[in-house]
């Protein structure tokens, strides 16, 4: 029988591979409060996992703009450092595939 440190552990280890084999992907964290964002996997050591987080920014928003479309919106990403401790899982981000309009 397992205790409930081995077994957490071996969760941990679980997650620290899984983290591994998704560097350079952009996944989706959920953690053990309930929180879900998403990131790029930047690097995993022993403890953490260093993640690119996107923020999404709008230009001017306290201005007021005079643009035809409207302001214009951007992803600015930050570095935050993630303990593996906290995570539940991991889930690769599916993107919408558009098929190009011609075949060669």
């Amino acid at each position: 029988m397992y205790s409930n440190k081995e077994n957490y552990n071996r969760e941990e280890g679980n997650l620290q591979d899984k983290c591994r084999s998704l560097i350079s992907y952009h996944v989706i964290f959920t953690m053990r409060d309930g929180r879900m964002f998403d990131g790029i996997i930047e690097d995993v050591d022993r403890d953490n996992v260093t993640v690119l987080v996107g923020e999404d920014m709008v230009e001017g928003e306290g201005e007021s703009n005079n643009r035809q479309f409207g302001p214009r919106r951007f992803r600015r990403y930050s570095r935050r450092r993630i303990p593996l401790a906290s995570l539940i899982g991991l889930s690769l981000l599916a993107y919408p595939y558009i098929f190009p309009p011609f075949l060669f």
